[in-house]
C-alpha cells in the first residue's frame, strides 16, 4: 500500500488553508465558509460564525462550496460564496456574503432556497462565543419586543437555554464593547459544553418550537447577523513565536484508572493480538452486555476469557429493560456459574437515557451481594448533556458516569482541538451534583458511537459500507495528539477512571490481524499499531506517577501532559497542527531526554509495540527549547532540579 503523508498526519481530513482578513482593527480567519477567531489584540471575542443545516435527526449536512470570491485590504474584506447542502432527502442551495468594514463591523448575509421538500431541525447562522473570558461574565439581551434583560454567561454548564428570544446581545471583553444583532429568525443561546464543545452557541430556531419542521420546495430563507466592536485594542506586543510550556509541581492528582473497550468487530481477540495488547497495562476492559438479548451470555463468556488473558479487570456495562428483575437474576446466576469478578459495573436502561432511580435502588443491593468488592456506577451511556439535563439524586452507587466524543456539531481538526478543554469543564460541572460519588468517563471515542437524539446505545448496521463510528484519524498522528489532549484535560480534573476506544480494529488502538474491509477509507494494514497505542504505553508503564497541572501559551497549537513521581518527570508535548513549532519548557531540569513520534518514524512505530523503549532517545538543548514537527508527539523524561 502506498503511503500518503497527509493521511499519516491527519487521517485524510485535509482542509484548505485559512485566509487572514481584517475589519478595522479586528483580525480573524476565513476558512471553508466560516469565520474563526474574531480577535482584538490577544482577546478572542468570537470563536466562530458559520451556517448550519441539520436534518430531522439533528445530523449536520456537509456544505459543498461551488463558487467562492474573496477581496481584502488592510482593514476590510468582502467574501461571497455559494454552496449546496445535499443528502438523500435534503437539497438546499445558499448564497452567502461576509463583509468586514474599517469601522470594526462584520456583516453575515444568508439567502437560501429549498430545492426539494424536506424536514429540518435547523437552518441558519450559528455564533460560537469562547468560554474563556466569558464564563461567569455579564451580558445584556435585547428581546424581539424591544425589552432589555441583564443576564450572564454561566460558570458551570447549564442544561437549559441561556438566553432566549434574542434580537441583540451586548457584552464586554476586557476593555472592548461588543454588540451583535440578529434578523431573519428568532435566536437563542445554549451551553455547548454539554456536548464537550468549548463554546456558548447562539443559533436559530428556538428549541421550544415543535421540531422537525417541514420545508417545502421553493421556500426561501434569509438571515443577517451584524457584529461590531467599540474601543478595540490598536497596538499590542507581537509575540516572539516561541510557545512556552509551564509545569505546576505544587499540586497533583493520582493517575486515574484507565481502560480500553472490547472490539466491536465480529471475532474475539486472537492470541498474538493479546500479546500485543499486554504491552499496555490497562486497568480495565469494558464490555457491553444487553441483558434483554438472548445471546448476552455468549458475549459475557468471551469478554471474561479475553479479560483474564489480558490481565485487565472487567468493566461491564449492563443494559436492562423493564424485565430488570429477571435479568438481574440471570446475571447473578452467570456470575456464580462463571466465577467472573467484575471490577466495575455500569447500570443503564434500554430506554431511559439516565439510570432511573428505581433501577439503582433495586440493582445496587443485588449486585453488591453477588460481587461484594465491585464498584457500581449509574449515569448515562450518552453525552454529558443527557446527564446534566436529568441530574440524578444522591444514591447508593459508587460512581457516576457519562461518555465523551467530540463530533456532535463539527468534525474538522481545528474544532476537535479547540474543544478538548471542554472535557475538563464537564468534570468541573458534574462535581456540582455528583455528591460523594467518583466520576467515571466511559467510553471516550474520537467519533460518535450512536445518535443520542434518537437512541440510547449503539446498534450495528447490516450493510457493508464503512460504519459512521469509524474515523480514519484513529490511525493517524492527529488521532494520537487528540488522545493525549483528552487524557490531559480529563486526567488533570481528578476523575476516578476513564475508558478509551477499543482494542483491535478500525475503532481500536491497533489494526489487529484482520485486514480492513474499507482500505480506500481506512488506509491501514494487518498488524498495524496506531500512534495512540504508544500514548497509553507511555502513560501506564509506571502507575506510581501523578498527573500535575501543565499549560501552554498557545494550547490550540501545542499542548502538554505531565506526570511526576518525586522528582522524576514524564512529559508528553503534542503539536496539533501542520506547521513546525518552537517550544520552550520553563523550569530547571537535569538529564532531560526525548523521543519523537513523527512522520519520519511513523512506519517503525507502527510495527513495534515497544517502540518508545527501543527507539533512539536524544538530549534536549540546555535552554530547554525544541522544535516540534507537524502533528508530532514528543515524549520527554528527566528530573526536576531543586524539587
Amino acid at each position: 500500500m502506498s503511503t500518503d503523508i497527509r493521511h499519516i498526519w491527519c487521517g485524510g481530513h485535509i482542509q484548505k488553508p485559512a485566509v487572514r482578513v481584517q475589519a478595522g482593527t479586528l483580525s480573524m480567519l476565513y476558512e471553508n465558509g466560516s469565520i474563526r477567531y474574531i480577535s482584538a489584540g490577544k482577546n478572542e471575542i468570537i470563536r466562530m460564525v458559520y451556517s448550519a443545516v441539520r436534518d430531522r435527526e439533528w445530523l449536520s449536512v456537509k456544505p459543498v462550496i461551488t463558487s467562492e470570491w474573496i477581496e481584502r485590504s488592510s482593514d476590510s474584506f468582502r467574501i461571497e460564496y455559494k454552496c449546496n447542502y445535499i443528502t438523500s432527502e435534503i437539497e438546499f442551495a445558499a448564497s452567502y456574503i461576509i463583509e468586514g468594514k474599517p469601522d470594526n463591523t462584520i456583516t453575515f448575509i444568508l439567502e437560501g432556497e429549498a430545492k426539494s421538500t424536506f424536514e429540518k431541525n435547523r437552518i441558519g447562522f450559528c455564533v460560537l462565543h469562547p468560554v474563556e473570558g466569558l464564563a461567569d461574565k455579564s451580558c445584556i439581551i435585547t428581546h424581539t419586543d424591544g425589552s432589555i434583560e441583564p443576564s450572564s454567561f454561566p460558570a458551570y454548564i447549564n442544561p437549559q437555554q441561556l438566553f432566549t428570544d434574542i434580537r441583540s446581545m451586548k457584552w464586554t471583553r476586557g476593555e472592548l464593547d461588543c454588540f451583535i444583532e440578529f434578523s431573519g429568525d428568532i435566536f437563542e443561546t445554549e451551553d455547548q459544553r454539554n456536548w464537550t464543545d468549548a463554546s456558548f452557541k447562539t443559533y436559530s430556531t428556538p428549541q421550544s418550537l415543535p421540531a422537525p419542521v417541514k420545508v417545502n420546495k421553493g421556500d426561501l430563507i434569509s438571515q443577517k447577523v451584524i457584529f461590531r466592536a467599540e474601543n478595540p485594542v490598536r497596538n499590542f506586543t507581537q509575540e516572539n513565536g516561541i510557545i512556552n510550556i509551564s509545569l505546576t509541581t505544587e499540586s497533583s492528582v493520582p493517575l486515574p484508572k484507565i481502560g480500553v473497550g472490547r472490539s466491536t468487530r465480529n471475532i474475539p481477540l486472537e492470541e498474538d493480538e493479546i500479546v500485543v495488547l499486554r504491552n499496555i497495562k490497562f486497568d480495565h476492559y469494558r464490555c457491553n452486555l444487553y441483558l434483554f438479548n438472548p445471546d448476552w451470555e455468549q458475549t459475557a463468556d468471551k469478554s471474561m476469557e479475553e479479560a483474564l488473558k489480558l490481565g485487565y479487570l472487567l468493566e461491564l456495562a449492563l443494559f436492562f429493560d423493564d424485565e430488570y428483575r429477571n435479568q438481574s437474576e440471570s446475571f447473578v446466576r452467570w456470575i456464580d456459574k462463571s466465577g467472573a469478578v467484575p471490577g466495575i459495573i455500569l447500570i443503564f436502561h434500554k430506554k431511559n437515557q439516565v439510570t432511573p432511580p428505581y433501577l439503582e435502588e433495586y440493582l445496587v443491593p443485588v449486585l453488591r451481594k453477588a460481587i461484594p468488592e465491585v464498584l457500581i456506577s449509574t449515569g448515562t451511556n450518552a453525552n454529558f448533556e443527557q446527564l446534566n439535563s436529568d441530574r440524578p439524586k444522591d444514591g447508593d452507587s459508587d460512581l457516576i458516569c457519562y461518555s465523551v466524543h467530540p463530533q456532535e456539531h463539527a468534525s474538522d481538526n481545528i474544532t476537535l482541538i479547540e474543544n478538548l478543554r471542554a472535557q475538563a469543564y464537564t468534570v468541573e460541572s458534574l462535581r456540582q451534583f455528583s455528591g460523594k460519588r467518583g466520576i467515571w468517563v466511559s467510553p471516550v471515542n474520537i467519533q460518535r458511537r450512536f445518535n443520542a437524539n434518537i437512541e440510547n446505545y449503539e446498534s450495528h448496521s447490516a450493510d457493508d459500507s464503512i460504519p459512521y463510528q469509524v474515523d480514519s484519524r484513529m490511525m493517524s498522528l492527529f488521532g494520537a495528539c487528540w488522545t493525549a489532549g483528552s487524557l490531559k484535560y480529563i486526567g488533570e480534573s481528578g476523575v476516578s477512571g476513564i475508558t478509551y476506544y477499543e482494542t483491535a480494529g478500525e475503532r481500536g488502538i491497533f489494526q489487529g490481524n484482520i485486514k480492513t474491509p474499507w482500505p480506500d477509507s481506512f488506509r491501514s494494514s494487518p498488524g498495524k499499531i496506531f500512534p495512540a497505542f504508544h500514548i497509553f504505553r507511555w502513560l501506564l508503564e509506571d502507575k506510581s506517577y501523578n498527573i500535575i497541572s501543565s499549560s501552554s501559551s498557545k494550547p490550540l497549537n501545542a499542548d502538554v501532559l505531565a506526570l511526576l513521581n518525586g522528582s522524576e518527570l514524564k512529559i508528553t508535548i503534542f503539536n496539533t497542527g501542520s506547521e513546525n513549532l518552537t517550544i520552550r519548557i520553563n523550569g530547571s531540569y537535569s538529564g532531560l531526554t526525548r523521543i519523537c513520534l513523527e512522520t519520519d518514524i511513523f512506519e517503525d512505530s507502527g510495527t513495534d509495540p515497544s517502540w518508545i523503549k527501543n527507539g533512539t532517545w536524544s538530549a534536549v538543548a540546555a535552554d530547554n527549547t525544541l522544535t516540534l514537527s507537524p502533528y508530532s508527539i514528543t515524549f520527554l523524561q528527566g528530573t526536576i532540579q531543586n524539587h
